[in-house]
């Protein structure tokens, strides 16, 4: 143990006694600089910048299936969108140095009025948003978030939804999936689980591409249980991949959820 610890004392007196060798040798062909400074200040906005460009601030994935595992490394991209009375759901689609990019349904954005609505993160702080855009075809649209809206120590405890889009076409009936939305209700007799920042519901696979006549449109159909305020919240496969959005639900244990490639064409259309 002595010398485990006097090797250790001895290293930064090996690399000091380096630097300052090499400080002393000439630099040919330029003026000599100076050594830079050994220690450096690093600032809020430096983490938070090298944490997006690392994508350490995207949802990460398990290896293996586990719905209630997963939820715990998602459900910091869920938000709540807060309308006066009423309230939905929406998911961190995109991070920028300058924007953070929303996406929810269209039915929650018909109660949008920007003097009164805010978007609610998990972590318990509020900003304001604008309409980025709504789909004329699908239950699909987008808020944006002026980053500066939030420091960089908030900024740093968000995350925003990972997708996969080879895992989305490997989905098949039967798939044990969960979905993700604003605070709600507990009901009883149901697999969910009521979170203080949200709530995790899970379910099952039905059919990736089915048309649900109450939307108008090709949906994931799913067997499970949705509560107000969770459309326009997240649904994902038991590893946590965002597959689909959430738009309805019945009381017999049907879930309908917006496609992934839905919401990929959606947010292309906008940003073209």
């Amino acid at each position: 143990m002595r010398h485990k610890i006097l090797s250790a004392i001895a290293l930064p007196i090996i690399s000091l006694i380096l630097a300052i060798n090499l400080a002393s040798i000439p630099v040919y062909g330029r003026t000599p600089q100076t050594m830079p400074h050994l220690i450096q200040t690093v600032s809020e906005q430096d983490i938070f910048e090298g944490m997006l460009a690392l994508g350490l601030l995207e949802t990460p994935v398990l290896d293996e299936d586990n719905c209630e595992k997963a939820y715990e490394n998602v459900k910091a991209c869920v938000v709540r969108i807060n309308m006066g009375n009423a309230y939905g759901s929406g998911i961190i689609w995109e991070m920028t140095s300058e924007n953070i990019v929303i996406v929810t349904n269209k039915h929650v954005l018909d109660y949008w009025n920007e003097q009164i609505s805010n978007v609610l993160f998990p972590p318990g702080f509020y900003a304001s948003a604008e309409i980025l855009g709504i789909s004329e075809e699908y239950d699909v649209g987008f808020l944006i978030v002026d980053s500066k809206e939030l420091d960089y120590i908030e900024l740093e405890q968000l995350r925003y939804a990972h997708f996969d889009m080879n895992v989305y076409q490997e989905m098949k009936e039967g798939d044990d999936i969960f979905c993700v939305g604003a605070t709600g209700v507990h009901l009883e007799g149901t697999e969910n689980v009521v979170q203080s920042n949200g709530i995790y519901l899970q379910g099952s696979i039905g059919n990736m591409w089915q048309y649900i006549d109450e939307f108008g449109e090709y949906m994931i159909y799913g067997y499970g249980y949705g509560t107000p305020g969770m459309s326009g919240g997240g649904t994902f496969d038991a590893k946590g991949n965002l597959i689909g959005m959430i738009s309805g639900g019945t009381m017999d244990g049907e879930i309908a959820s917006v496609p992934l490639t839905i919401i990929i064409e959606a947010y292309t259309e906008m940003t073209e």
